[in-house]
């Protein structure tokens, strides 16, 4: 709902795009998005030039079934990065997917919010739930060098995501004490610039397990952890939660 609400959430998505759109040299000409919402075995890059919009979800208004984000694909840049990537640990090429997939509410949720014309080209990469945290870590170091080719690279998930624990009727500053502490134990690590501690954290957190009854909403932080490297700077904001057990933290590393 965040995606069609005028709330604080949206209206910070919003701003950070008006601030990249602002000026030619921060206007991405493309983007690369890694969301929760394609979980693959193997990895895989949208590859078509028309992704389609995808309502992966149920019981919401009709008025989010309606919306569509018809940005163009680009099958190129997809061919390009399918050709450098490999994938962890044996080395084998990320699949190109020409028709399967397209754009899911993990993507376009957040990118409507910051792009809402819709005119940037945009893929996705998918992410192999079965590998271990490192691995993901792996992947998003690949990506590294999209940064300096213009290319914005958009991780959307959650530092908290526990669907079952949510009080609807909590206040956005509500959160339970396991969800901030976990969430704090992730911003310390970003602020350290410790971003194998990240990687490591799932295992070595007590609050793992609460935080992340299944792991798909933390891995794509990962990525974009990864592509940003040890020296890039981050900043916060949205550090607010929704139902007490979903962390709205989001992270830019410049």
């Amino acid at each position: 709902m965040n995606a069609i609400e005028n709330n604080a959430f949206r209206r910070a998505w919003s701003t950070l795009g008006d601030e990249l759109l602002a000026a030619p040299e921060t206007r991405p000409r493309a983007i690369l998005c890694i969301s929760a919402h394609w979980m693959t075995r193997g990895w895989w890059l949208t590859a078509m030039p028309s992704p389609r919009t995808i309502h992966d979800f149920g019981g919401f208004p009709q008025a989010l079934f309606d919306v569509q984000y018809p940005a163009p694909g680009d099958p190129e840049l997809a061919r390009a990065l399918a050709s450098r990537l490999v994938q962890p640990p044996d080395g084998r090429p990320v699949g190109l997917d020409d028709g399967h997939w397209g754009l899911d509410h993990g993507a376009w949720s957040v990118l409507l919010p910051m792009f809402p014309k819709a005119d940037i080209p945009v893929i996705q990469l998918s992410i192999d739930v079965a590998r271990p945290m490192p691995e993901h870590l792996a992947m998003g170091r690949q990506l590294s060098t999209l940064r300096s080719q213009g290319i914005l690279i958009v991780a959307s998930g959650n530092t908290v995501h526990n669907l079952r624990a949510m009080h609807w009727d909590a206040a956005d500053d509500q959160a339970y004490d396991w969800a901030a502490a976990f969430d704090a134990e992730v911003a310390g690590l970003i602020t350290r610039h410790d971003i194998n501690g990240l990687a490591d954290l799932p295992a070595s957190s007590d609050l793992a397990r609460m935080a992340h009854p299944s792991w798909e909403h933390y891995m794509p932080l990962l990525y974009a952890a990864g592509a940003a490297g040890e020296s890039a700077y981050a900043s916060f904001f949205n550090e607010a939660f929704q139902g007490a057990s979903i962390a709205m933290r989001s992270v830019v590393w410049r």
